[in-house]
C-alpha cells in the first residue's frame, strides 16, 4: 500500500527499504569507523625524510644604462622646448626599458636621448649668444657702450 505520510506541497515522501538504510548510525567520537582498520597496514616509516639541498645562484645584475632624465629636464625648460620634450620622451623609454631588461632598446633610446639634449643645449646656447650679440650692437649702435 502506499505511504500515508505527510504530504508537501501535494507531494508525499515514500521511503523504500528498511529504516536502518535511511539512516545509518554514525561512530561516535574516538570509536573506529565499522569497515575501516584499527591501526594503518603495511609498512611504517619512523625516519625523517630530508630534503635534497636547494643551491641559489645569484646573477650580477646587468648595468643599467643612463636615462639623462635630468639633463632632459633642464634642457626642457632652459634651453629648447620641442627638443626638451623629445628628451624627455626617450628618457622615459630608457628607464622603462632597462626595468624591462631590454638592453638594445635601452641603448638606442639612451644614445638618442644624449643626443637631443646635446643638440637642445647648444641650440639654447646659441640663441642666448646671438641674443646677447644682438643686445650689444644694438647698444653701441646708439652709443650708450
Amino acid at each position: 500500500m502506499y505511504n500515508q505520510g505527510p504530504t508537501i506541497r501535494g507531494i508525499t515522501p515514500s521511503f523504500s527499504g528498511a529504516p536502518d538504510e535511511q539512516n545509518p548510525p554514525q561512530p561516535k567520537m574516538g570509536q573506529p569507523v565499522p569497515g575501516m582498520p584499527l591501526y594503518p597496514q603495511g609498512p611504517v616509516h619512523t625516519g625523517v625524510t630530508v630534503q635534497p639541498p636547494v643551491f641559489m645562484t645569484c646573477t650580477p645584475t646587468p648595468t643599467h644604462l643612463p636615462d639623462y632624465l635630468c639633463y632632459s629636464i633642464f634642457t626642457l625648460m632652459c634651453c629648447c622646448f620641442p627638443l626638451g620634450i623629445a628628451a624627455v620622451i626617450y628618457s622615459v623609454s630608457t628607464r622603462n626599458a632597462n626595468m624591462a631588461g631590454e638592453r638594445d632598446l635601452a641603448t638606442r633610446s639612451s644614445r638618442t636621448t644624449l643626443i637631443l639634449n646635446h643638440v637642445s643645449l647648444g641650440l639654447g646656447l646659441a640663441a642666448i649668444a646671438i641674443y646677447l650679440l644682438i643686445i650689444l650692437l644694438l647698444l653701441h649702435q646708439y652709443n650708450y657702450i
